[in-house]
């Protein structure tokens, strides 16, 4: 019995690390929705949202019922804790990775990012693509160390985000209101991406060391 709920709690860990490879793929295809103006992969984004939100509840509610099956202690228990938590994240990930692609559908057939900051942003959808993957191989291999560089990447990200404060504020902003809500929200989706990157990370060294990473007082 033991060792069925071992092999279910993996299982519970490999579907989160191929939802992670599918939001990956939705934060990659929002990005070119929205700075190739494609009202077709957009709708594709938003259409698979959907179908991430049913994985998503699937998970949740296997872990409910490991928790229930057995009295997880130890390691297990931090496996099953953190799995929800993650499995949140990762919702969270393809909701945000939506609603870039629907920026994109609703100023189509228009690119929503002005052309001066299309390079800021095409950099920003690198980065949160890349933590996203590496947040999803950091919980296949239990790897603290790649877990702690999620945090150095959210750096970069932060940079980037200040800069587009920078020209959003500044005296020289031609573009209008519209576009000035579209970069500051646009923006803020991916910040919050690489984000919850960040926390997926904190959750596996929280599982791999038992000790609470700082900055997450409010764990477990």
């Amino acid at each position: 019995m033991r060792e069925t709920y071992r092999v279910e709690l993996e299982s519970v860990i490999e579907d989160l690390v191929s939802m992670s490879q599918d939001v990956q793929v939705a934060v990659r295809d929002s990005t070119r929705a929205l700075l190739q103006a494609d009202d077709a992969i957009a709708e594709r984004v938003i259409t698979e949202d959907e179908k991430l939100d049913r994985v998503a509840d699937d998970i949740e509610h296997r872990c409910f019922s490991l928790l229930s099956l057995q009295a997880p202690v130890a390691g297990e228990l931090r496996i099953v804790v953190s799995a929800l938590r993650m499995v949140g994240e990762l919702a969270r990930m393809g909701d945000l990775a939506a609603h870039v692609a629907k920026v994109a559908r609703l100023r189509y057939p228009e690119i929503a990012i002005p052309e001066r900051l299309r390079p800021n942003f095409a950099r920003m959808a690198e980065i949160s693509e890349q933590m996203v993957g590496t947040a999803g191989s950091t919980l296949r291999a239990r790897d603290v160390e790649m877990a702690e560089t999620l945090a150095q990447n959210d750096e970069e990200m932060d940079d980037l985000r200040r800069s587009q404060f920078r020209l959003l504020l500044g005296d020289e902003w031609p573009y209008g209101v519209e576009a000035a809500v579209d970069v500051a929200l646009l923006g803020r989706y991916y910040e919050r991406i690489a984000d919850h990157a960040v926390s997926m990370g904190k959750r596996v060294i929280y599982v791999v060391t038992g000790a609470v990473p700082a900055g997450a007082a409010q764990w477990p």
